[in-house]
């Protein structure tokens, strides 16, 4: 065969190869983010939160949009209930976790890998109290208050966790024992706090969004009586990972960080990106308990604006540790929290 024929050769064959490929479907998104990112593979990684929250929103826009796909990642989310969301971090079953530093803080004792938090999500305490319906305190005065919440059966969640805490420190502030002054339900499943009201278990609940709309839409209460986002910056939600995590593989750590900040940016410009995003995380969701979870969402500032976790943010989650008798000792915010992803984080 001479020169040419071959060189005729070698080019057909490129087509051919082209041509097959294209047949292929042209390649699916993950591929194409894989392409993108110069990797080989996306990267797996899991992140545990307690529960599904409307709160958790930035999170699942990252995912749904493509952000961490297009930095080389797979995000999955995972549910794990009963404070199992940190002890997955803890155990390696899981890369990350969603929640308060406090929640990190009563885990690093004695923990030679500590929890530390690297991005925030949600910078308000993202707990309402909500009264049977009909039922409501007479003011917002701490008298009334107090008069209200006294002897009722409360619903508070599981105990330790930040909205059992949020309303323990209410009561005290009250002047009322959470131990004898009312009666706590402290359910370890988040998710039971409509129906406990519903059937008469409880005359009170603690809860955030979807569950105010949802309880609201079934008639079961109405509009919170209490909001605890008064408190100002608080580290109520934000994402961390093990120390060791972030001393070997600071690569990936600021990818998700990267992703996370994008996807803040989002949902605080695109209110209708934000409400398609929450549609399909919460399909069961009426139209109208949908438009009220996203106005209470920007209303009363829920999420941090540039995943920064401020010094305050997290004083004020652990004062409230403090104020409850749970956490004993001292803390520090460099032990507790690192933001230098956050600080070199570069938009794309």
């Amino acid at each position: 065969m001479n020169k040419k024929m071959k060189r005729l050769s070698l080019i057909m064959a490129a087509l051919l190869m082209t041509s097959l490929l294209s047949a292929c479907g042209g390649g699916s998104s993950k591929e194409a983010a894989v392409a993108a990112s110069g990797q080989g593979s996306l990267k797996k990684i899991v992140i545990a939160e307690p529960l599904h929250l409307t709160g958790y929103l930035p999170l699942y826009v990252a995912q749904r949009e493509g952000y961490f796909e297009k930095r080389g990642l797979d995000v999955e989310v995972i549910q794990a209930a009963g404070g199992a969301h940190v002890t997955a971090v803890v155990s390696g079953d899981a890369w990350g976790v969603i929640g308060g530093t406090e929640s990190n803080a009563l885990a690093n004792k004695n923990n030679s890998d500590p929890i530390i938090s690297v991005v925030n999500v949600v910078n308000r305490a993202n707990v309402y109290l909500m009264a049977k319906s009909g039922t409501a305190p007479v003011s917002h005065s701490p008298e009334d208050l107090k008069a209200f919440l006294q002897d009722k059966k409360l619903n508070a969640g599981r105990h330790g966790g930040t909205p059992n805490l949020l309303t323990r420190y209410l009561l005290i502030e009250l002047g009322l024992d959470p131990e004898k002054d009312v009666q706590l339900l402290e359910p370890a499943d988040g998710s039971t706090v409509v129906t406990m009201v519903q059937q008469g278990a409880a005359d009170i609940a603690n809860g955030a969004e979807p569950q105010i709309s949802d309880g609201m839409a079934k008639k079961v209460w109405d509009e919170p009586f209490y909001k605890f986002h008064d408190l100002g910056d608080f580290a109520y939600s934000v994402v961390s990972v093990k120390k060791s995590t972030i001393e070997k593989d600071p690569e990936t750590v600021q990818k998700f960080t990267d992703a996370m900040i994008e996807a803040l940016e989002a949902v605080q410009s695109d209110k209708e990106l934000a409400t398609k995003n929450l549609k399909a995380e919460f399909p069961t969701l009426s139209d109208e308990a949908l438009q009220a979870s996203m106005d209470r969402a920007y209303e009363d500032n829920l999420w941090s604006p540039d995943g920064m976790i401020s010094e305050e943010a997290l004083k004020n989650d652990m004062d409230v540790m403090i104020k409850t008798g749970i956490f004993k000792g001292d803390y520090t915010y460099d032990e507790l929290v690192d933001m230098q992803f956050v600080k070199q984080s570069k938009p794309e």
